[in-house]
């Protein structure tokens, strides 16, 4: 894998959990959508050299991709991982809407 950290982290996953995840730790529990071939020290690579702050810990979560179907055709979306990162005490939060 090359060292393109923006290939690394596909986009933030904002959902409801991962806010209540962030809120619950103050700030310090991130979720991002990464490509799936990435491990856990690359993910944390990326996020430090990216927002400038230190990684305490990284969780993945693999998902796969779910059926759909429009009338009689049947596709499958692609497979992909979530990665969990969570910040050492002490660092600063990483805002993605702070301005909305």
């Amino acid at each position: 894998m090359s060292a393109n950290y923006f290939e690394i982290l596909s986009y933030p996953f904002i959902t409801e959990k991962g806010t209540r995840l962030k809120e619950a730790r103050e700030g310090r529990t991130l979720t991002f959508q990464v490509r799936k071939e990435v491990t856990k020290q690359q993910i944390k690579e990326a996020v430090e050299k990216i927002f400038e702050v230190k990684v305490d810990k990284v969780r993945t979560a693999n998902f796969q991709g779910k059926i759909k179907r429009h009338g009689r055709f049947r596709g499958v979306r692609p497979d992909w991982k979530k990665a969990y990162v969570t910040l050492k005490p002490g660092q600063k939060p990483i805002e993605f809407f702070e301005n909305l």
